[in-house]
């Protein structure tokens, strides 16, 4: 797989055909500043890594990402969905989703540069339980869904 040549179909079939955690027992380690677990994902043709990141000090400091590994250890990064602790262009400190696009890799940029808010998830937890749903990956039970937020205009 050569990721310079990644279609947009190619990148959104690697998001979504159907995965599975294969370490669900996988432990948080303590890094400056955060805590960081990482899930080894498979499919029947590909190696994957799902990461959460959560900053210590800031709950809304987070992060839950996918990359797709090749075998010699070369990655990148399908969707990354962050915490509202941060801007990112036009998202103002609200919630969003990175996705790797070609355009972004043809034109030399980080492959996920590009976002949309969401307002699906608020918590780590509920970041996970989202790439898990959208991504199709199986095998990891320790998510859940946020509930709403009734009082948010």
């Amino acid at each position: 797989m050569n990721f310079d040549n990644l279609s947009n179909t190619d990148l959104d079939h690697l998001r979504t055909l159907e995965k599975r955690v294969t370490n669900p027992g996988a432990r948080w380690a303590d890094k400056p500043g955060h805590r960081q677990r990482n899930l080894k994902v498979a499919s029947d043709r590909y190696q994957f890594e799902l990461y959460q990141r959560q900053n210590l000090n800031d709950e809304s400091d987070f992060s839950c990402g996918l990359r797709v590994i090749k075998p010699d250890g070369t990655s990148l990064t399908l969707c990354r969905y962050n915490g509202s602790s941060h801007a990112h262009g036009d998202i103002d400190y609200r919630c969003h989703i990175h996705k790797a696009t070609a355009e972004e890799i043809a034109a030399g940029r980080k492959p996920e540069g590009y976002a949309d808010e969401t307002d699906r998830y608020e918590t780590l937890r509920g970041a996970t339980h989202c790439i898990m749903l959208d991504c199709n990956i199986t095998g990891f039970n320790d998510f859940e869904a946020d509930q709403p937020n009734l009082f948010q205009a």
